[in-house]
């Protein structure tokens, strides 16, 4: 996956040590469909998820990503849910702290497709029988986007 330009300039300032970052989830929603992608990086299957540019509005992240790596134009509902996610430590001693932001979004057009190679494959998997997710939260998300209601914000205890 290539790294954002604004990223490896932070690294040649402060290595390999952690970086908070904004990560933007776009959970698509097509009828009873949702919009999956297997990543390239990892094979994991997932919706579509980026980082948040400097400047950029959250939201407009999920929409830019979607179109980027999936060929497919969506517009936001909702902030579904916002949770820190456990430390990323990659292969090459690189860590991150991502604070991801989950958004509703619904399809407007277009057909799935990988675009710009972070995912091999995209496309609708039906809502009531979903393939084996590798990454566990991926439901958490899924679910929390399907929900009505507000978002949902973890800690604060």
């Amino acid at each position: 996956m290539p790294t954002p330009d604004f990223v490896l300039e932070l690294r040649r300032h402060v290595g390999t040590a952690a970086l908070p970052l904004v990560g933007a989830t776009a959970v698509v929603l097509r009828g009873e469909q949702v919009l999956l992608g297997r990543r390239s990086d990892n094979g994991a299957l997932t919706p579509i998820t980026g980082i948040v540019d400097p400047g950029e509005e959250p939201a407009d992240a999920a929409v830019r990503e979607t179109l980027e790596e999936a060929g497919v134009v969506c517009t936001v509902e909702r902030l579904a849910w916002v949770h820190q996610l456990p430390r990323v430590v990659y292969p090459h001693g690189d860590e991150v702290d991502y604070l991801d932001l989950v958004f509703r979004c619904r399809w407007v057009s277009g057909e799935p497709r990988p675009v710009d190679g972070e995912m091999t494959e995209v496309g609708w998997y039906d809502l009531d029988d979903l393939p084996p997710l590798e990454l566990s939260d991926m439901y958490r998300r899924i679910g929390y986007a399907r929900a009505d209601g507000g978002a949902r914000f973890e800690g604060g205890r």
